[in-house]
């Protein structure tokens, strides 16, 4: 079985934290970069399965986010994996970014503070006390939260594997591929308390042939935006709900 956990690439919400108000965290867009690195991630993806033995080449299950910057980085995969290894491309909202609830369109600490002082105490106690993995925002998810929901969207993964479908590509964000990893390698909490988060179109592989030996490695590290480097800063693509936000 093998796995494939690709993380969005770069969004305008990655270089401007505005974008999330601007659009709402599920309508922000990718960049041109990060169009450009989806496009490298998928490449690095399909060179993988060229020098796979022929006996060992399955045909892919595509699962993505409702997120438009994960649907965008799924279009993006597809125009370079091979369309014959391609068997089902389906939407699960479960793989659904971070729900931040107060702190959503928020993401400096100290623009949180100023904003919600109250919320933002109790948040940072629940942290210093509970650790980060269990700590709620505000009418929000906490980190234990996505994971429990990314354990209901692996039974589905696991019973499409008893039908022959165990080869998958999981586009999500890089809390959401963190939890799908954390829960099906069953690493414990301090391994998601002490990892990152996965880069803009990073490729994680997941493989093994037995429950005990399945292992992950980086298959693909995108390049990121260097310092002060300004170019394909563009929203990427013209979808009519991104027009819409951007009229209103």
């Amino acid at each position: 079985m093998r796995i494939f956990l690709v993380r969005h690439g770069e969004s305008l919400g990655n270089i401007d934290d505005s974008a999330y108000r601007q659009f709402g965290d599920h309508n922000v867009p990718l960049t041109e970069w990060g169009h450009r690195q989806v496009l490298r991630a998928g490449q690095a993806i399909a060179s993988y399965l060229k020098e796979l033995p022929g006996a060992e080449l399955r045909r892919l299950n595509v699962w993505y986010s409702p997120f438009l910057r994960t649907r965008q980085s799924k279009d993006t995969l597809l125009e370079v994996l091979p369309a014959d290894l391609i068997e089902d491309v389906t939407e699960d909202y479960l793989l659904r970014e971070q729900d931040f609830g107060l702190f959503t369109e928020i993401y400096d600490h100290a623009e949180q503070k100023r904003k919600f002082p109250d919320e933002f105490e109790k948040w940072a106690r629940l942290r210093n006390n509970n650790g980060k993995f269990y700590a709620r925002p505000p009418d929000g998810e906490s980190r234990a939260d996505v994971a429990q929901r990314v354990r209901l969207f692996l039974q589905t993964v696991m019973h499409d594997a008893e039908n022959g479908k165990n080869n998958i590509i999981i586009v999500g964000h890089g809390v959401t591929n963190r939890a799908f990893e954390m829960n099906f390698l069953h690493h414990p909490v301090d391994w998601f308390e002490r990892s990152d988060n996965p880069g803009n179109a990073d490729v994680t592989l997941i493989e093994g042939r037995h429950s005990d030996d399945y292992r992950s490695i980086l298959l693909h590290k995108s390049v990121d935006r260097a310092q002060g480097q300004n170019e394909l800063c563009g929203a990427y693509g013209s979808e009519p709900d991104v027009v819409s936000n951007i009229e209103e």
